[in-house]
């Protein structure tokens, strides 16, 4: 085997995809009837891993990759990521204010103070697509869309914070991970790149 071809065989695979809700963010079942998994959107390679997690009812980007270093760089502190989040009811300024400055969460059994953050409310509410789920009738009350920017990953973070200011969340859309962005990417949707550009712009990728 020539050089070329050691290192081929020996480079890491990165991929961002659309994970669609309902589906768990991870390749082996937990269960015999589990939910579906991300081996079931594309032929992913040996040993791929998912950055993080988002939870089985929620949407959105998510980095996978072969290589464990890229891992603990991305699910580090250094890094935002910003959630479009669909509450129940009318955000009011003081729920608002009480996000941004944080709230208090529970964290496997313990209090947890969340860290400033940015929230910002959706006028007019973001283009998404279709969750394939019926969230829920509009005549049971109006509901609110928030941008949420965090760079913590405490389970559920998102969905608790909310409920704890009175706005549970409905539905939850990951869109962004440092620099790289959904943009226009479908459910479902596998895209492999060459590496992930988590500071800067990436060329041409989404």
């Amino acid at each position: 085997m020539s050089v070329v071809d050691n290192l081929t065989e020996h480079a890491h695979q990165h991929f961002l995809i659309y994970k669609p809700f309902g589906f768990l963010s991870q390749f082996v079942p937990e269960t015999r009837k589990s939910k579906p998994l991300l081996g079931e959107l594309y032929p992913f390679p040996d040993k791929t891993m998912a950055i993080g997690r988002l939870d089985h009812d929620s949407e959105g980007l998510l980095l996978l990759t072969t290589d464990g270093m890229q891992s603990h760089l991305i699910r580090s502190k250094t890094i935002e990521k910003e959630y479009y989040v669909q509450v129940d009811g009318e955000v009011s300024p003081m729920q608002l204010a009480q996000l941004q400055q944080g709230v208090e969460i529970g964290v496997n059994g313990a209090k947890y103070q969340t860290l400033p953050c940015k929230v910002e409310l959706l006028i007019p509410e973001p283009k998404l697509p279709a969750r394939g789920k019926k969230i829920r009738d509009p005549r049971h009350g109006p509901t609110s869309w928030l941008s949420v920017t965090i760079s913590e990953g405490k389970n559920r973070q998102v969905r608790k914070m909310t409920a704890a200011v009175g706005l549970p969340t409905l539905r939850l859309v990951r869109v962004r991970i440092g620099a790289i962005q959904l943009k226009q990417m479908q459910p479902g949707e596998v895209i492999p790149v060459s590496a992930f550009s988590i500071d800067t712009a990436q060329n041409g990728e989404p």
